[in-house]
């Protein structure tokens, strides 16, 4: 686990919720979210843009992954790539806590702990520097 984006995501639990939003003072959504925590980790992070909340394509996320420096593993990866439901990819940081994650339905970004409620489509870690 990357120390540095943990503690950068466990510091944006409590941000408000915004769709394409991409840093604190206007709200973050999951993709938002894993760019700003990297930014505050003292990384540089590129976000896919032009997507709906709504979409079954994950080929964007996966490549923001790959951009990004992350590398793909098969379990226990920083980086989550979650189904919350069949049209609706959503990306979380995990932590030694539980997930971090954009909420939609709560609009601000919450501490999901325990095991994840979705089926997992891919995960990366984030190297330490």
């Amino acid at each position: 686990m990357n120390a540095r984006l943990e503690r950068a995501a466990l510091g944006l639990v409590g941000t408000r919720y915004r769709l394409h939003g991409r840093d604190r003072d206007s709200g973050v959504d999951c993709v938002g979210l894993v760019a700003l925590a990297m930014r505050e980790a003292g990384y540089s992070a590129v976000a896919p843009t032009g997507y709906s909340l709504r979409h079954a394509e994950i080929a964007g996320l996966v490549g923001m992954a790959g951009a990004n420096g992350l590398v793909a593993v098969e379990s226990e990866g920083d980086l989550v790539l979650a189904m919350a439901n069949p049209v609706q990819p959503h990306l979380l940081i995990r932590t030694a806590q539980g997930f971090v994650h954009a909420h939609a339905g709560l609009r601000r970004v919450t501490l999901l702990p325990g095991a994840l409620p979705w089926p997992v489509a891919g995960e990366w870690q984030l190297p330490e520097e």
